[in-house]
Protein backbone atom coordinates (compact mmCIF):
# COMPACT_ATOMS: atom_id res chain seq x y z
CA UNK A 1 0.00 0.00 0.00
CA UNK A 2 1.12 3.95 -0.51
CA UNK A 3 2.15 6.17 1.96
CA UNK A 4 -0.71 8.54 3.31
CA UNK A 5 -0.56 11.85 2.04
CA UNK A 6 -0.79 14.55 4.60
CA UNK A 7 -2.88 17.53 3.79
CA UNK A 8 -0.50 20.30 3.77
CA UNK A 9 -3.29 23.03 4.46
CA UNK A 10 -4.41 21.13 7.70
CA UNK A 11 -1.31 20.76 8.16
CA UNK A 12 -0.24 24.42 8.62
CA UNK A 13 -3.66 24.99 10.38
CA UNK A 14 -3.15 22.14 13.25
CA UNK A 15 -0.67 20.44 15.62
CA UNK A 16 -0.64 17.54 17.55
CA UNK A 17 -0.38 17.99 21.22
CA UNK A 18 1.68 15.36 23.04
CA UNK A 19 -1.45 13.80 24.29
CA UNK A 20 -2.26 13.69 20.32
CA UNK A 21 -4.82 16.02 20.46
CA UNK A 22 -5.54 18.77 17.44
CA UNK A 23 -4.53 22.40 18.36
CA UNK A 24 -6.07 25.02 16.35
CA UNK A 25 -5.91 29.33 16.23
CA UNK A 26 -9.11 30.74 17.21
CA UNK A 27 -10.66 32.82 13.77
CA UNK A 28 -11.91 36.37 13.88
CA UNK A 29 -8.66 38.14 14.70
CA UNK A 30 -6.87 39.09 11.38
CA UNK A 31 -8.97 42.35 10.45
CA UNK A 32 -11.63 44.72 11.30
CA UNK A 33 -10.28 45.09 14.95
CA UNK A 34 -10.97 48.83 15.58
CA UNK A 35 -14.85 47.36 16.41
CA UNK A 36 -13.85 44.78 18.98
CA UNK A 37 -12.64 45.49 22.63
CA UNK A 38 -8.91 44.94 23.52
CA UNK A 39 -10.34 41.90 25.71
CA UNK A 40 -11.80 40.05 22.53
CA UNK A 41 -8.72 40.68 20.23
CA UNK A 42 -6.49 39.31 23.25
CA UNK A 43 -8.59 36.10 23.66
CA UNK A 44 -8.46 35.67 20.65
CA UNK A 45 -4.68 35.37 20.47
CA UNK A 46 -4.58 31.82 22.48
CA UNK A 47 -5.09 28.72 20.89
CA UNK A 48 -7.63 25.77 21.78
CA UNK A 49 -8.40 22.69 20.88
CA UNK A 50 -10.35 21.27 18.44
CA UNK A 51 -13.73 19.76 19.44
CA UNK A 52 -14.25 16.25 19.33
CA UNK A 53 -16.97 16.02 17.03
CA UNK A 54 -14.05 17.63 14.10
CA UNK A 55 -11.25 15.47 15.87
CA UNK A 56 -11.87 12.42 13.40
CA UNK A 57 -12.21 14.26 10.37
CA UNK A 58 -9.53 16.37 10.97
CA UNK A 59 -7.27 13.70 12.38
CA UNK A 60 -7.26 11.67 8.81
CA UNK A 61 -6.09 14.59 7.34
CA UNK A 62 -2.80 14.80 9.51
CA UNK A 63 -1.76 11.28 9.78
Amino acid sequence: MPKIKTHRASAKRFKRTASGQLKRFKAYKSHITGKKSQKRIRRLRKSTLVSASDMKRIGQMIP
